[in-house]
This record gives structure tokens, sequence and C-alpha cells, in this order.
């Protein structure tokens, strides 16, 4: 039976530009939408821009032009980002539309006649300066936790604590740096504990989310469901709250609530839209990917407030990872926090979406783009083995039979039948969202087919027997014409220019016409389907991506980038002076060198010590270093290693930490 899915990704939001983390997503999403397209059924992909609060406000503000500007000029940079991608959404919009608008009033006053909106008041930061409350975004203080200066009210961007803007110290009015004092200020909350019984069972029917989703989910339930926020006061960009005096929607009220706005604007008054959204589920299903970062809104504020409002609940919420890029979080001082247009000018978008596909799972784990395996991966199973399907039996040899097909052996159809025996268990890897899978498969037919080339060395057998070539050349291209097809929703493009070298029409790449063979007719003129990554394209991208920061904004970065931890965590530490009573090379280690060093009173420490590449054996006996005396000991190929040695540096630069010279074996460091 065919079906009517409706699939969303997250919202990017309207205050910078689109990056390979966002394209991550994008990916996915995409992916999954053109496999089901492929197979026959009825699937529409929707998107807009996050474009109210107040960080838009502070953006426009600091280019000068108004917020409804900003957001105009954002949406067409996202959108050219995106689609540059090869992202095909049926409808990209904007939440700051006439279609959210009455849909946010729509949904608040039908959670406010049944009772879910409860009113109170709460102390908010008011500027007697600018005669206004004052959203976190709009408040600069001392972070309360790590004490870096000039944090925004609501988190700190060097430890990234979360806090009131309350607990700031020395805030003052981001705009005119007045101190602020608190006022009372009613807010309106959306009462979700109201839907605890109907969220867990949701939420506990694996269809809908992830086990691991699920899991952090109960870690809320645990702690209880809060009553949440969905007021602030103005000035605020966003939709005021009707019947209300200078009140607004909460961003994070609105925005999902531009999932379906999108899909308005898309289906006008269409009956598919109420299929979807208002009629009781039969055929249709609402999907959303999004990051493991938004959870919580997604997972338990939306489809409560969906559930209080008459709205259908969402069929599955697909949580993903990060991406981090080199083994660590983007960072733009290293230049790996690419953004999207920095990327397409150097790189091909298909290479990205193929390397993404050769890592996502169902799961919730990062994704790594590391630059060198990227540049492996692609031009070896892509380009190397997929590709050279093609590229090897489509050019001179081709031209020498006139460009035309013959019929597929007996021995062909035994590959070809290895091909579409794939085709399930392909399908399902793409349903199940496992691209990873998927390309093994996918590589694993190339490897079939190339050894069927090389093992009929066509360039050779051309000179002896051209009929012979032929149906090699015919089992090759058949191969690839399914290969195309399996490959079509990770590479369209180049599928699509597999088709064309074919002269197959594009309406018939999907997966009811795997079955039929291509016989005896004539192939185009081949076209270089993808090229090679140069590892200079690369380099300039990274060197591009490179932004000069102050010293502080670099501080800011580095503190970013460490796991912080806290006064009780330094204290189970037990420093203490070591004196090196002997050390040898390791046999068969670069970096290891081999230490037995007195603790005093707690013995004689065993540890291997990667510094062999700045010291010798015979120049550590007798020297006093500092020891992490109480190191769980760790069991090494060499032996077991029962303490650390602490050092500064790298290689040939790395320098041991050495305590005071009147200090003895075993004192402790405070």
């Amino acid at each position: 039976m065919e079906r009517k899915i409706l699939v969303t990704s997250a919202l990017p939001y309207a205050n910078g530009p689109i990056h390979l983390g966002h394209m991550l997503e994008a990916v996915q999403t995409d992916i999954w939408v053109r496999y089901q397209k492929s197979i026959g059924n009825e699937c529409y992909f929707f998107c807009a821009d996050d474009t109210h609060g107040t960080p838009i406000m502070l953006a426009a503000k600091k280019e000068n032009i108004s917020p409804k500007e900003l957001v105009k000029k954002v949406w067409e940079e996202h959108y050219r980002d995106l689609t540059g991608f090869l992202i095909q959404y049926d409808n990209y919009y904007t939440t700051d539309s006439e279609e959210n608008r009455g849909f946010a009033e729509e949904i608040y006053n039908n959670l406010k006649t049944s009772g879910h909106i409860s009113n109170r008041e709460i102390e908010q930061s008011y500027c007697e300066h600018d005669k206004m409350f004052l959203p976190d975004r709009f408040i600069k203080g001392t972070c309360p936790k790590c004490g870096t200066p000039d944090q925004y009210g609501d988190g700190c961007e060097v430890c990234g604590s979360n806090y009131s803007p309350k607990d700031l110290k020395d805030s003052k009015c981001a705009i005119c740096s007045s101190v602020p004092v608190l006022k009372p200020s009613k807010h309106l909350f959306f009462k979700l504990n109201d839907f605890r019984n109907e969220l867990h069972s949701w939420m506990n029917d694996p269809s809908h989310l992830q086990e691991s989703a699920k899991n952090k989910l109960m870690e809320w339930f645990e702690v209880g469901l809060q009553e949440w926020d969905i007021s602030r006061d103005g000035p605020y960009f966003g939709f005021k709250i009707p019947g209300e005096e200078n009140k607004y929607f909460y961003v994070w009220l609105d925005a999902p609530i531009g999932y379906i706005a999108s899909s308005k604007n898309y289906f006008k008054e269409s009956e598919a839209f109420y299929e979807f959204w208002k009629k009781p589920k039969e055929n249709t299903e609402v999907v959303h990917f999004i990051g493991k970062d938004i959870l919580y809104f997604h997972a338990l504020f939306w489809p409560a407030m969906l559930m209080g409002s008459g709205f259908n609940v969402p069929s599955r919420v697909q949580v993903h990872g990060f991406l981090t890029v080199n083994g660590e979080k983007m960072s733009k001082s290293r230049g790996t926090f690419i953004k999207a247009s920095t990327y397409l000018k150097h790189l091909n978008p298909e290479h990205f979406r193929f390397y993404l596909a050769s890592k996502l799972n169902d799961g919730l784990d990062d994704i790594d783009l590391n630059l060198d395996d990227f540049v492996s991966r692609i031009n070896s199973d892509l380009v190397g083995n997929l590709v050279n399907i093609v590229s090897r039996v489509s050019t001179s040899i081709l031209d020498k039979l006139d460009r035309t097909l013959g019929s597929v052996s007996e021995e062909g159809k035994e590959i070809i039948d290895q091909f579409l025996n794939a085709e399930s268990s392909i399908k399902n890897y793409y349903e199940t969202k496992n691209y990873s899978k998927v390309m093994k498969e996918l590589t694993t037919l190339g490897d079939i087919v190339n050894r069927y080339v090389n093992d009929k060395a066509p360039w050779v057998l051309i000179k002896t027997e051209p009929e012979k070539t032929r149906e090699v050349i015919t089992t090759t291209l058949n191969a690839a014409k399914i290969i195309a097809v399996y490959m079509y929703p990770v590479t369209p493009n180049i599928s699509l220019k597999i088709f064309e070298l074919l002269n197959l029409n594009k309406e018939d790449l999907n997966f009811s016409n795997t079955n039929s063979l291509l016989e005896n007719t004539k192939v185009n003129i081949y076209k270089p389907l993808s090229v090679r990554v140069d590892d200079k394209a690369i380099k300039m991208m990274v060197e591009e991506s490179k932004e000069a920061t102050s010293n502080k904004e670099k501080r800011k970065e580095d503190k970013k980038s460490m796991d912080l931890i806290t006064i009780n965590d330094l204290a189970k530490v037990d420093l203490r002076v070591g004196l090196i009573k002997n050390a040898n090379y390791v046999e068969n280690s670069d970096k290891l060198l081999h230490l037995e060093v007195d603790l005093g009173e707690v013995g004689i420490k065993n540890v291997f010590a990667g510094i062999k590449s700045a010291y010798k054996p015979e120049e550590l006996i007798g020297l006093k270093v500092v020891i992490v005396a109480n190191l769980e000991p760790r069991k090494m190929k060499f032996g077991v290693s029962e303490a650390m040695i602490l050092a500064t540096g790298k290689d040939a630069d790395l320098s041991l930490m050495v305590p005071h010279r009147n200090s003895q074996a075993g004192d402790k460091l405070k």
C-alpha cells in the first residue's frame, strides 16, 4: 500500500549562516525523502527558517536594518546553500508568516480553553533607562560559574553553563549598559504535566522514537515535567499573544508550528493538509528529523501541544548526533567551522553526501568528518570503485562497437542476479536510516563487477573477440544501471548522469525499474561522472574557513573545547613528588620509556611514559618529577602502568613538570 509521508528537518535559525553541522541533518533527511519517492510513496519534504526571538533583534540592530529585512536576506542565503547540497524541498518557508501566526494563535487558544495554560508573576530584569523588561539576550554580565565577563543572560559561551539572568554577576543592559532592576511581570505557562500519561504512552511506542532517545526523555520524567514559560515581554520580534498586553509567544512555541505553516503554504486548501494534521490517521505519517540538542522540545513540548489542541502528533521523531571535524568540535581558529558556502566553492556536494551516508546510522552518536578519511573514501569507494564501473567501459572500447550494447550472457545474468538480490536489504537499510549499511552493500557490489571487468579485460578482448567484448560491456552497464538506482538517494546527480549515458529517461530512475535489462540499444557519449578529491582543495577550504581571532576570542575557543571539571574533581587527584630510580627503552615502541618512580611511603610505581622523543633514559635517573599517584593502573601490551608523569609540550619540545628543588620523594603537592 502506498504511504503518505510528510517529512521535516529542524528549522535553521536566521541569525547566522548554514554550516556543515546543519548539512548533516539536511542530507540525512533528503536521502530518506528521495528514497521514499523512488519506491513510489507519496512523500513531501517541508522546512522553514526559524526567524523570531531576541538574537534576531540584536543581529538586525547590529546591521542597522529591521528584523524583517534581516530574515528575508538570511532566508535567501540559507535556501541557496541548502539547495546547493542538492537538498530537494517541496516547500522551504519562514516562521514569520501569516500561516504561522494563525496556527500559533489557534493552538494557544485551544490549549487555554482546555485549561492547559496558567499565569503567574515572576521577577524579570527591567531597564529603568530604556523602560523595558530585558529578554535574556539583552542582559550581559559575568558568568556565575566560570567568571568569564561579557556573557549573555541565558548562558555562558565559554563554559556552556545555563542559568537565570538573576544569577549573572555585574549584570547590565546590553543596550545602554545601565544596571537592571528586578520587577514583577505576569507570564503565561503551558502545563506540560497535564499530558504526562499521554506522553509516556507515546514515547514508549518504539515506532515513535529510538530507544536511546526514549531513555533520555525518561530522565526528565523522573525529575518531573515542569510548566513551560511560553511568553516574553515586549519589545520582542515575534507574534503577539492574543488577549494579552505587550506579551509575545516565546520563539520555541511558534518555531515547530512552522512545520504546519510550511505545509499549509504548500497544500493551500487541499484535503492533503487536513489528512496529515487534523483528520484521524489512516495512511498518513509525519516524520521529524532533529538533532539531539532539541529532543526536549520536539518529543515533549511539541507532541503535548498538539495533543491538547486537536492536531495529530508525530508518527516519528528521528534523532541524530552532532557533526565533528577531525575528531573535535568545529573550530573557527582551526578552520574546521566550515560554512556550507565555503565548502561549495571548493568541493563537490555529492562527495559530502556520500561520505555522510557512509557513516550515518539510526543512532544518536556524533558523526566525524575526518578530512583525510574523506579524501581517501571518496577517491577509493566512490570514484575508484562505483564511478569506475562506468568510466572504464564507456569510452574508446564502446566507440569501437558503434556504442551499441548486445545481450546479457548467462554469466552476466548471474552477476545481475547478485545485484537484484541485494535490493531488499538495501531498501530495508534506507527505510531504517542505516545508510552506512547501504554504502557497504554498494561497495561490495562495485567490487563484484570490477573483478568481472578485470577478469574479462575488455581492452584486450576487443582486439580478437569484439562480440564477447560487447557482452562484457552490456553486463557491466546493466550492473551500473542498478547501482544508479540504489545510489540515487545519496548521489542523485551521478545517478542521473549514468541514466543519461544509457539513454534512459530520468523518470525511470526508481526502484520499480531495476529488473528490466538494457539490451541491443545505443549508448550516449561518456561524460565524466565525478572526479577525485584534490588535497589542495581541502587545504584551501580550511584556510578560507579560518578567521582572525583576537586573543580574547581564542581563549574562549580554547575553553569551549575543554572538558571542564569542578574543584571537587580536582581534589580527587593525588599529586606527589616522584624520584625516578630507573629508566629504560621499551622494545618495539616509538614513544614509550619504562620508568620506576619512588613515591616515598607510597612505594615504587611502574610507569610507561610517552616521552621518548624528548628524553634519553640516562638523563632521567635521579630526576624529581610530578606524578599522579592515584591513577587506576592501566594494562598495556608492554606491562602495567601504575601512575602518570606530568609534562607539557609535544614531541621533541616536551618538558617534564618538576617540583621545587627542596621537595622530597612522596611529598604531596597542593
